[in-house]
């Protein structure tokens, strides 16, 4: 291991470079620095340690795929009263256990003599059904026995009599269960605060670990209200959805004095939204609306100022929304509660929303945008599912969109409302619909599944994907531009009135849509808007446009990776399209494409060069689009002569889709090339970051440097780099603190200056020189040393720390290192799930056979047999992509040849 104040920990053989290694720390400084300024605050702002010492805890391992079995309707469930009693001391060890009564008002449907609810890991006890509510006589149903079946993760009453459609009873059970550490149910987590070692209990039941801490009818759709009421040591506050409205005292079996805290009856909801934290934290408060907003973390946390800012846009994000929609919030008061570790980044539930502290918590002296920007989109998130999720809950987990990509899409409108700072266009479209673009050409999955996909072994947890919440957001930003967001919101307020406190599916969604519509005659689509929608989210992937100027013809069909996939007859789905489009500089009015192929000749063009056409405007369209080679030398024309003729969203989007048309072998590299001659009149950074990812990805670095492309792409780029890094440069040099404000700046600049540096600019040498002394100076920058404590970082950055590394040219040698150097303790410390993912990510960034062939002796020594297989073809992939990189890396070099002096 590197000894305390050595700067990057440098392991024992790269050590005899060390000359070498210099100028590459220099070049990869700026990269590091951010990550590990994003990294710091994602453990948590500054205390000693949010964590107990000794071994990190390892992180929650991946849920199994449990069966998914849909309960029998013979019995709705109306009510729980429901009591939860940890038995947890503060210092206590463990292990811990709870236990717990549930008394479930429920309604036959028809007539049954048996009772079936969900129970996983819960050992329960006292069954009993009685007829009528507790507060009326009733006669009792004897329960003949009381069967668990674990791998259904549901009990089964069996009644001696039968339940009696139209009439209600009480489902009364005992239960008990494990504490465990694991972040998953009712879970313990240690911290530290104030130099002392702390536990709290918390829980997460999303998507269906309410079962595992009460016997439940644990659907969505199986809303009712709880009465909840939680035992627990005097010395801790418990927090539910509900205000508290009493706090009493009781004696345990051995005289043992514990406080009990009762809840307010909750609103109608799903089981998966009932929450508890157990903790000793302290709060900040302010009251929006007649709503009282807390804002729970560790106490020194929020002596230090770090939950203000979360607590200062909590409120407004709040009134926004309400007025947007038109409907107001419908609980007296909102918990947020900053958990030193969570599995979630933050979860939604009515009243008490929970959330890793790196999503609550900033420094107050921090005024640089990115880090707010996070904060305000996570808390915006969750805050739009008290309407999309909370109120309105989809009626089963195949609608999970309703949930997660509509508050997806308010995510950003409610971040935007509360820092005007952020282009609301260009940060969605960067964030969310570009990645999704590169990940739904690749998955065979739908946004919206038919209920009989998701059974059996089914794991829900795949459905929290990107394609949820990106595809979700993108289709719903899609279907606001072509509605008009007068008639969207009119519409959404119109479905969330309908379904308050009860469920929904997709096309209950199109149907007020189709009301609002129906309503006006501005607005006039080609179909229906089932039909139009459906086409969406009910088939997999996206269409790509290709348009002939010549004859003024669209043609669509799937996007998919032509290199790689010989059989083309699965790929035959067609949307119907809104095409927005602009000619010559003017915005056309929308029209539609409803067909494979249709003809339009309004976008016929003359013969003139300065007479073009682009499609998609600003993104408005979740696809891509392929012009003909006329159209794209008219447009990179114009980029070179007048690139602000073309909107900074559609230049974006032009060069995005060119290149990801070579990726998928629809056109040549030489195509994508074309459209970067222009790039010195370029000036906004999310721009130059989709070219340099393209032409540098970082784990193409040393691979570029080894070939003769390297001088040519120097020469060819940094021409072209020179006004944007020299205007970026000076803010360096005089006022960094000018550039708190560009969001942009803040995450962008790292790819430009590390490129700039890459290059050999030696202005951009000299400045990380200067920089990476200052940051010597600090004897507390031992960055991959770290990942190995718990002090600077959580266990969940760990992998991300060597991840950043091992992208850099020098970077991959030194994590190489590090890694194999530290397994052990790498393994003990954070378990093997973590590990694989570092593992995985070395796989990708490997260049040459040779390190392929370090790679797969190390797998094999330190894997088990079924690990290695999937690691194995992962590096068999890593091969043929270094034979396909060599041979777009000649044609890359052929077409810089041509152009370099241009």
């Amino acid at each position: 291991m590197g000894t305390r104040g050595g700067g990057l920990y440098v392991g024992r053989r790269a050590a005899a470079a060390g000359a070498a290694l210099l100028l590459a720390l220099l070049v990869a400084l700026l990269a590091l620095a951010a990550l590990y300024g994003r990294c710091r605050q994602e453990a948590a702002p500054p205390p000693p340690s949010s964590r107990a010492p000794g071994p990190a805890a390892p992180p929650a391992p991946a849920p199994a795929a449990s069966s998914v079995r849909r309960l029998p309707r013979h019995l709705l469930p109306l009510h729980y009263d429901l009591e939860l009693w940890p038995r947890v001391r503060p210092g206590q060890a463990g292990p811990f256990a709870f236990t717990g009564q549930v008394n479930i008002t429920v309604r036959c449907l028809q007539d049954t003599d048996t009772a079936v609810l969900h129970s996983a890991g819960l050992r329960s006890s006292g069954a009993a059904a009685v007829r009528g509510p507790l507060s009326e006589p009733g006669a009792a149903v004897e329960v003949a026995g009381l069967q668990q079946e674990e791998a259904a993760e549901v009990a089964v009453l069996e009644l001696r009599g039968r339940l009696r459609a139209g009439r209600r009873y009480v489902l009364q059970l005992g239960f008990q269960g494990r504490l465990e550490e694991d972040l998953d149910g009712l879970f313990l987590t240690r911290y530290t605060d104030r130099g002392r070692s702390s536990m709290l209990i918390a829980s997460q039941m999303e998507p269906t670990y309410a079962r595992r801490v009460y016997p439940c009818f644990d659907e969505p759709a199986m809303k009712a209200t709880f009465n909840i009421r939680i035992v627990h040591d005097p010395s801790y506050v418990s927090l539910s959805n509900m205000p508290a409205i009493d706090v009493s005292e009781v004696k345990d079996e051995n005289g043992s004095l514990w406080t009990v805290t009762t809840f307010n009856t909750s609103l109608k909801m799903s089981t998966y939204l009932t929450a508890f934290v157990i903790c000793d934290f302290d709060y900040v408060t302010r009251t929006e609306r007649g709503n009282e907003i807390r804002i729970w973390a560790r106490k020194e946390a929020v002596k230090n100022g770090y939950v203000d800012y979360a607590l200062n846009i909590t409120g407004p994000i709040f009134s926004f929304l309400e007025d947007v929609l038109n409907i107001s919030y419908p609980l007296p008061k909102t918990d947020l509660v900053a958990l030193p570790d969570f599995g979630a980044g933050g979860m939604e539930n009515w009243g008490l929303m929970i959330f890793q502290e790196a999503s609550l918590m900033n420094l107050p002296s921090d005024e640089f945008t990115s880090r707010k920007a996070m904060i305000a989109l996570v808390v915006s998130h969750e805050l739009g599912h008290q309407w999309f999720g909370n109120l309105v809950t989809m009626s089963w987990w195949n609608d999970l969109w309703l949930n997660e990509g509509l508050a997806s899409y308010f995510e950003y409108l409610g971040a935007t409302f509360v820092e005007p700072k952020l282009s609301l266009d260009k940060i969605f479209y960067v964030h969310v619909v570009q990645p999704v673009l590169r990940e739904d050409s690749e998955i065979v999955r739908s946004l919206s599944e038919s209920e009989d996909k998701i059974k059996g072994s089914f794991s829900l947890m795949s459905l929290f994907d990107n394609i949820t919440y990106s595809k979700g957001a993108s289709i719903t930003w899609m279907l606001s531009g072509f509605l008009t967001e007068k008639l969207f919101i009119r519409a959404l307020t119109s479905y969330l009135k309908e379904f308050s406190f009860s469920n929904a599916n997709q096309d209950d969604l199109w149907t007020h849509i189709q009301m609002v519509v129906d309503g006006q005659d501005e607005v006039q689509l080609p179909a229906s808007v089932k039909q139009i929608m459906d086409s969406w989210t009910c088939q997999n992937g996206f269409p790509v446009l290709t348009l002939n100027l010549t004859t003024g013809t669209i043609r669509q069909e799937q996007f998919f990776n032509k290199k790689n996939r010989k059989n083309t007859d699965s790929y035959n789905n067609t949307w119907i399209i809104p095409v927005s489009w602009m000619r010559n500089g003017s915005s056309q009015p929308l029209t539609w494409l409803d067909k494979s192929s249709k003809m339009f000749p309004e976008m016929q063009v003359s013969e003139s060069e300065y007479d073009w056409i682009l499609l998609n405007v600003n993104l408005s369209g979740y696809y891509r689009v392929n012009y003909d080679q006329l159209n794209l030398k008219r447009l990179a024309r114009l980029l070179e002569t007048d690139p602000k003729a073309i909107p900074a969203v559609s230049r974006f989007q032009l060069i995005d889709d060119v290149f990801a048309l070579t990726d998928f072998g629809y056109v040549p590299i030489e195509t994508a090339l074309e459209l970067t001659k222009y790039l010195a009149k370029e000036d906004e950074l999310f721009i130059w970051n989709v070219v340099l990812l393209n032409l540098i990805p970082d784990n193409l670095e040393s691979t570029l440097k080894n070939y003769e492309v390297y001088p040519l792409l120097k020469k060819y780029l940094l021409k072209r780099m020179l006004p944007i890094y020299h205007y970026y440069a000076g803010f360096i040099h005089q006022n960094v603190d000018a550039l708190e404000d560009d969001y942009f700046a803040q995450v962008y600049l790292e790819k430009l200056f590390a490129t700039a540096c890459w290059l050999g600019l030696q202005d951009c040498l000299d400045l990380s020189s200067e920089l990476y002394a200052k940051w010597m100076d600090n004897p507390e920058h031992k960055y991959l040393q770290y990942g190995l404590s718990d002090t600077l970082f959580s266990s969940n950055c760990t992998s991300a720390i060597i991840s950043h590394v091992v992208t850099t040219d020098i970077g991959h040698h030194i994590a190489w290192e590090f890694v194999t150097e530290n397994w052990p303790l790498l393994s003990q410390g954070y378990g093997q799930e973590l590990l694989h993912d570092v593992l995985k990510v070395m796989g990708r960034f490997v260049k040459t056979d040779v390190q392929i062939q370090e790679l797969q002796v190390f797998y094999n020594a330190t894997l088990e047999e079924d690990e290695r297989e999937a690691i194995t073809l992962l590096l068999e992939s890593a091969k043929l992509e270094n034979i396909e990189r060599r041979k777009l890396l000649i044609e890359v070099a052929s077409w810089l040849e041509k152009n370099v002096d241009d």
